[in-house]
């Protein structure tokens, strides 16, 4: 049996476990409940299972973050959907005297799931019945601040304003779904409802070629990812400062901005998240605040890097507004620039013009640090370091004349070396030749409108 395989029982045997203690639950609550009596009656005499010294992924959750019942309650709910979901069918009963189901046992049928999907409202009945004190006293898990929110474990999902927030089908969301079962916590999945996607790099620091300015301004970020949380501890200094750091990346494309961003999360152990604007400007303009509040309450709690790629998009001058959707589309700019300001981590907008970014906004930054093309001796350096040492470079090409002749960025740079170990691989070759060397350059050059004789 695999070490896997292993985690899946371990994991399967707890889940059983609590969700034997949920159907007990459900059973009690429908008896009280069709006995009419006049008071739901408390739940509390039906203890859950003792996790103290359970080493399963959802035990270690439950004791960590020291759930009580109710909360342990809505968690296991929100598991048996996926797990054990005939053990909601209790909820099908139906109201005789209407000819339709209980509406106060909530929940509904998808479109392929033929179990009950549970709701709010389910969560609220089971736990408190008809009383409404017992029903107001749970409310607190659903807020916004609360656990469940910020580590983006369980959650409402949204329904039509009109309708109760109660309505809302309660959700567990995959990442947390697939680490109580299987065992792997899996980062979030990009997509218009979490429009951020996880980015990292294999290089390292010391990969990490840039002008001597630009390289001090950027160790100055990596200095406050590593030492900020002291100063911002500091009696006095922690009530004058506004928490975490802004900045603004400026540069053409190519010059390794994200790569930076990425590097940063990857030096001080931070997951990164970028987050393209261009494509919330185009696709997502009316979503922006539902969508982005989940990206900012998780980064905010799990100490994310937040990386704004295409900056100008977004941040750039606003619209004038002349119509409806014009003041609309400022109010998502206006909503987003103030989670940026209020954002207590690091944000890093990247730009390729700094003038292309509100200067009511730039003011806020704590540094904007320009990312030029690379200079002769950054290329060099990019040159030298860049290419395989199983197909290394023919010693007949001179790289500081290259580097002088050719002003590329470093992003075209390994468009050229990808382009030259391919044609050397193909041809087996063991070195790759001058002649493959100009061709990636020429092809790069002329992708730039510049046309070499």
């Amino acid at each position: 049996m695999t070490m896997d395989d292993q985690i899946i029982l371990k994991n399967a045997e707890t889940l059983t476990r609590e969700l034997e203690w949920l159907h007990r639950l459900i059973n009690e609550r429908l008896s009280l409940y069709f006995q009419q009596h006049t008071s739901s009656g408390s739940l509390q005499h039906i203890t859950p299972p003792d996790l103290s010294e359970d080493e399963s992924n959802y035990a270690v959750f439950v004791n960590e973050h020291q759930l009580n019942f109710a909360e342990r309650m809505v968690l296991i709910m929100a598991v048996c959907p996926h797990v054990r979901p005939e053990l909601l069918d209790g909820f099908f009963a139906r109201n005789s005297t209407y000819d339709k189901p209980f509406t106060e046992f909530g929940g509904y049928l998808g479109k392929s799931h033929k179990g009950l999907l549970p709701t709010g409202e389910t969560a609220l009945f089971l736990f408190g019945g008809a009383d409404v004190k017992l029903r107001l006293l749970i409310q607190y898990i659903f807020s916004g601040d609360y656990l469940f929110a910020t580590r983006n474990v369980i959650y409402l999902e949204s329904v039509d304003k009109n309708e109760p927030k109660w309505s809302s089908r309660l959700m567990i969301s995959k990442e947390y779904l697939d680490y109580f079962t299987h065992g792997n916590l899996l980062k979030p999945d990009f997509s218009p409802d979490f429009p951020a996607r996880y980015t990292e790099t294999r290089m390292e620091w010391e990969d990490l070629v840039l002008p001597p300015a630009t390289a001090r301004q950027v160790a100055e970020i990596r200095d406050w990812l590593q030492h900020g949380e002291a100063i911002m501890g500091d009696p006095q200094l922690g009530k004058m400062l506004k928490p975490g750091y802004k900045c603004l990346f400026y540069g053409p494309p190519g010059t390794g901005k994200t790569l930076t961003a990425s590097l940063l999360g990857k030096v001080t152990g931070r997951d990164v998240y970028k987050i393209d604007l261009s494509l919330m400007v185009s696709k997502y303009i009316g979503e922006t605040e539902k969508n982005m509040a989940k990206v900012f309450d998780q980064a905010s709690h799990q100490d994310w890097i937040l990386f704004f790629d295409e900056a100008d998009a977004l941040f750039g001058n606003r619209t004038e507004a002349k119509s409806a959707n014009d003041r609309f589309a400022n109010q998502e700019v206006a909503y987003l620039l103030q989670r940026i300001e209020d954002f207590p981590g690091v944000a890093i907008l990247a730009s390729n013009l700094k003038d292309n970014i509100d200067t009511a906004f730039s003011r806020r930054f704590q540094s904007c640090i320009q990312f030029p093309l690379p200079g002769k001796n950054e290329r060099e350096q990019l040159w030298q370091q860049s290419f395989s040492k199983q197909y290394p470079l023919s010693e007949e090409v001179n790289l500081a004349e290259v580097a002088e002749k050719y002003p590329l960025s470093g992003g075209l740079m390994m468009n050229v070396i990808r382009y030259c170990t391919l044609m050397t691989v193909k041809n087996n070759e063991k070195n790759i030749s001058p002649r493959y060397l100009e061709t990636g350059i020429r092809r790069e050059m002329e992708k730039e409108g510049v046309l070499l004789i």
